[in-house]
């Protein structure tokens, strides 16, 4: 199926269109607009329905289909308190964002255009709770955390329960699976209503033919649900069905994206079309420093270790393959890369990291299979370019995969060293550079 990213404006919206058809037992307040510039925020607060623009504290966020918004320091939600963002500073903030280009983290660039304004909601952080549903393989699968925030990705086995539920489970299995696995860490007298709404939540995911959707946080006091922040995807080939309980939905191009080159403009199309996370960002295309790092906080965390040690204009990429991708997407993410990789010489020859931290749900085996494929068609150009390979993972199957790849390396020539997760998820890369 072909996964579309939407706006979490939109999302909420058809939250908010099929409320009272879901979430029987539970209170949903939209309160949302989307808007362009900050003046178009203005003129909105004088329209009949907006008044609260103009009454309540406010929390603006550019709606631009990327993550980490907080850690990019693109959230006013304060000043010095909660309750300081009015309309004008809201605007305001609006203004200063529009007045340049933006850099992500990632490396990502671009002119902020979309802005998604909404009330502060006040609450404490043990009321926050993750909830997400997205395809694994031929199953959906609903994820549940006692925690949520920007911090959830941590720890992520530890956190986070998995509700495997087959396209043949029965309506009262799946209650029974949901109810089975709520978290530890809620509160007894929350955990009920936590099931029930966790229940309606999924069928609301598969019946809306969402392919991914995730609430984080969701906060719930009471009977009273708060969707602070939502990231979903639906599968476009269901569109002619949906057309109607959609609405009238837009599928806008990634933040970014516009001067994207070929190679990263095709794994965005892999990435559209598939359950998992495929990304890439060519930072410096004659970069020494080359990698393919499962998840997207191990990512970050590798970006920055690199640029530490080596220096930012010696890492050439950013990206991430995560989230269960098929052995076909690896391989052709992995091409993609080595293909990039190989196009110019440096006298010192190349590096490229394999790293991630400890996989939660992808058969890690799986995908080095499709790494293994790419290694096979690039092992001669790989060795023309003096590269060595380090590699560091774990998860499900990883014994396999480690054993795999090394004895491929072995096989074809390549220079490689392989670790799993007894080795810091960084220390591949000190080890490159020492040597």
């Amino acid at each position: 199926m072909a996964q579309k990213a939407i706006r979490e404006y939109d999302g909420k919206a058809i939250f908010a269109k099929h409320w009272n058809e879901y979430f029987d037992g539970f209170n949903y307040d939209f309160k949302s607009v989307l808007v362009t510039s900050a003046d178009e925020l203005r003129e909105k607060a004088k329209e009949e329905g907006y008044e609260w623009l103009n009454q309540e504290a406010l929390v603006v966020k550019p709606d631009m289909l990327f993550g980490k918004r907080g850690k990019n320091g693109l959230v006013l939600f304060k000043v010095e308190k909660p309750g300081d963002v009015k309309l004008e500073d809201a605007a305001k903030w609006i203004e200063e964002k529009q007045s340049g280009e933006v850099e992500l983290l990632s490396g990502q660039k671009g002119m902020l255009t979309h802005f998604i304004v909404e009330p502060f909601t006040p609450h404490t952080q043990d009321q926050e709770y993750y909830i997400s549903a997205t395809v694994v393989d031929n199953d959906d699968v609903l994820y549940m955390s006692a925690e949520g925030g920007m911090e959830v990705e941590e720890g992520w086995d530890e956190k986070v329960n998995e509700v495997r539920i087959p396209i043949n489970m029965t309506d009262e299995e799946m209650e029974k699976a949901v109810r089975a696995n709520v978290p530890e860490g809620i509160p007894a007298e929350n955990k009920e209503r936590f099931a029930k709404f966790a229940i309606q939540f999924f069928k609301f995911y598969r019946d809306l033919n969402f392919a991914y959707l995730e609430i984080n946080p969701i906060v719930m006091i009471e009977n009273n649900a708060h969707i602070l922040d939502l990231v979903a995807r639906l599968d476009d080939t269901a569109g002619f069905l949906m057309r109607d309980k959609w609405g009238d939905i837009e599928f806008p191009t990634p933040f970014g994206m516009e001067d994207q080159s070929p190679e990263e403009k095709a794994i965005a199309e892999a990435d559209a079309k598939s359950g998992a996370s495929l990304k890439l960002t060519i930072l410096n295309p004659k970069g020494r420093i080359w990698t393919m790092v499962a998840g997207g906080g191990a990512s970050v965390v590798y970006a920055d270790t690199i640029a530490d040690l080596a220096g930012v204009e010696d890492l050439a990429n950013y990206g991430e393959y995560s989230g269960g991708p098929t052995e076909s997407e690896t391989q052709f993410y992995a091409e993609t890369i080595f293909d990039l990789m190989t196009r110019y010489e440096d006298e010192r020859g190349k590096i490229l990291i394999i790293g991630g931290a400890i996989a939660n749900f992808t058969d890690v085996a799986k995908t080095f299979t499709g790494i293994i494929k790419a290694l096979d068609k690039y092992a001669d150009k790989l060795k023309a370019h003096n590269t060595k390979i380090y590699v560091r993972r774990g998860g499900p199957n990883y014994e396999k995969g480690l054993k795999d790849i090394k004895d491929a390396a072995e096989r074809l020539g390549l220079y490689m060293e392989v670790y799993g997760p007894e080795t810091h998820v960084t220390d591949i890369v000190r080890m490159a550079l020492d040597k």
